[in-house]
């Protein structure tokens, strides 16, 4: 965990944010540090631009220090959250009546910048079915996103699918492929700094990727919605 000692002097709202998700329940510190951070998160509010990104985040945990002793969440409301947000943005698809366009195409020459001492590149060799994967047909695209939204409505865990989520994080357009028992193979491709989903049986799956030049592998047991973040943080489900 992280070192907290002078934490009483800090006057940065996530690292006080990040003390009250961390710390003992009954720590001293907390009845001193949670109303003076709330404090903080409102004065930020009351002063930001009209179009600051972080102003919808500093409400969002306001909202939860005002009912619990901290932001932290459980992986079940995490879960939660994650599906509401699918939800509500399969259903703008679905209203639009076409597939969103917010990404840019892969091109052979583009790229990579591998994490080396000295800066490599190598050629996009997976540009061509990159752009094929992401040039649906609206009919296409209409069903892929019925069927997505109605596994994220389905409770039923008798049930033979479930939904997988790819965040990608990095800078490059990716695609994942899952290979399952036998036949059973399943690929998505994922704009940079975006998320592509896919409803896939149930049951035991290689996970492969080339994210920035760099080789991504994962086992993984899919029995309920799955979430996977690729080119940040260690992946997550």
């Amino acid at each position: 965990m992280k070192n907290y000692d002078n934490i009483m002097r800090s006057k940065n709202i996530y690292e006080i944010n990040a003390f009250l998700r961390d710390a003992h329940p009954e720590d001293p510190r907390r009845s001193i540090l949670k109303p003076r951070v709330m404090e903080m998160m409102r004065e930020y509010i009351k002063n930001a631009h009209p179009a600051d990104q972080k102003v919808k985040d500093m409400q969002e945990m306001l909202a939860m220090l005002k009912k619990r002793p901290s932001t932290k969440i459980t992986f079940d409301e995490m879960n939660a959250i994650i599906k509401q947000k699918q939800i509500a943005r399969y259903k703008a698809e679905l209203e639009a009546k076409q597939a969103p366009a917010d990404f840019t195409p892969s091109n052979a020459q583009n790229t990579f910048v591998v994490n080396t001492s000295a800066t490599a590149a190598i050629p996009d060799a997976e540009a061509e079915e990159f752009n094929m994967l992401m040039s649906v047909s609206p009919i296409e695209h209409k069903n892929k996103t019925v069927k997505i939204l109605n596994s994220l409505f389905d409770n039923d865990p008798s049930s033979k699918e479930c939904i997988v989520l790819i965040e990608n994080k990095s800078d490059c357009n990716i695609i994942v492929r899952m290979e399952g028992v036998g036949n059973i193979k399943y690929r998505l491709a994922v704009p940079a700094h975006n998320s592509s989903s896919v409803v896939v049986e149930k049951g035991d799956y290689l996970f492969t990727s080339l994210v920035c030049g760099a080789q991504y592998a994962s086992q993984k047991t899919i029995q309920k919605a799955l979430m996977v973040a690729l080119g940040g943080p260690p992946d997550s489900k």
